[in-house]
């Protein structure tokens, strides 16, 4: 089993600090590379389920864009179902919305109304943990949905941007924590 110091050398290595995206000043941790490198991927996926086991969830949530691959790798590594959290106006049914603040700007996640069955707990994942905005969002869209989170992972943690403050008491599994 690969231990968490590994987990996080994999997660540093694959990424590139791209300055000034979107925006000046913002600099963006582009986990691409990662995400190319097959063995480099299943190991980090590997690791994900290993930290919570395959029968702590039931469905694995992933937040637009780049939590979508995590997700979906995740689900199908642990033999469950995946379910996209989406930006505004991108899904064809009704969908509960949150809005939020990002680092720089705002933003609107969706689910549909019936993503969930009630009670059934979701692992919800994403790329990137920063000021906390779009995870507390995507959290609460889960709850509101009737799912039970089940547990919150993230390949980095940006911890100079405070978003695990702004989660309150939720638990925050990061790979790598910057």
């Amino acid at each position: 089993m690969t231990d968490e110091l590994d987990l996080a050398a994999v997660v540093a290595g694959g990424t590139v600090d791209v300055l000034d995206f979107p925006k000046p000043g913002i600099v963006f941790k582009d986990l691409m590379p990662l995400f190319a490198d097959g063995p480099a991927f299943r190991t980090v996926i590997d690791g994900i389920v290993a930290h919570y086991g395959k029968d702590t969830f039931d469905v694995v949530a992933g937040v637009e864009a780049r939590g979508f691959v995590v997700a979906a790798a995740v689900a199908y590594a642990a033999g469950v179902g995946v379910v996209p959290v989406r930006k505004a106006g991108k899904l064809p049914r009704p969908a509960i919305a949150v809005s939020y603040e990002l680092e720089y700007g705002e933003a609107t996640l969706e689910v549909h109304e019936d993503a969930f069955v009630a009670g059934q707990r979701v692992l919800v994942v994403d790329d990137v943990l920063a000021t906390g905005g779009t995870a507390g969002a995507a959290l609460e869209l889960v709850e509101r949905a009737g799912g039970t989170v089940a547990g919150f992972t993230v390949l980095m943690e940006l911890a100079f941007l405070k978003g695990r403050e702004r989660l309150g008491s939720r638990t925050v599994h990061a790979l790598l924590t910057v």
